[in-house]
């Protein structure tokens, strides 16, 4: 059974920064993109920042870029959210997900819809 597991999510400072985990467990081929997805309250689910495996191809939102990092350790089956310069507008679920090279690429590559496998996700909040 595949299985994705966030951890990192705590409480900080607006300007802090925080490093977010996705732990991968039967992990798959077809996970091609690990994407980091936020829903805070009342709002749609966005994304964050997403990876393509095949060539270390990275994408931020405008939200996000230039602060977060995302990097991979497939060695570990980890995918890592590095947050710097943290906002209070980032307070959000933060949720790690996989999914397919031609879904992803079918609704967008920071669309939800294309990804098949998602975490529990894990809090994030930014005071100022």
């Amino acid at each position: 059974q595949v299985q994705l597991m966030e951890s990192g999510g705590g409480s900080v400072q607006a300007g802090g920064s925080l490093t977010l985990s996705c732990s991968a467990s039967g992990y798959t081929d077809s996970w091609e993109y690990m994407g980091w997805f936020r829903q805070a309250p009342g709002k749609e689910r966005e994304g964050v920042a997403t990876r393509y495996d095949g060539d270390g191809t990275t994408v931020y939102s405008e939200a996000v870029k230039g602060r977060f990092t995302i990097s991979q350790d497939n060695a570990k089956n980890t995918v890592y959210l590095q947050m710097n310069s943290l906002k209070p507008e980032d307070t959000a679920m933060y949720y790690c997900a996989a999914g397919p090279y031609e879904g992803v690429h079918l609704y967008g590559r920071l669309v939800s819809y294309g990804y098949t496998d998602w975490g529990q996700g894990t809090q994030v909040t930014v005071s100022s």
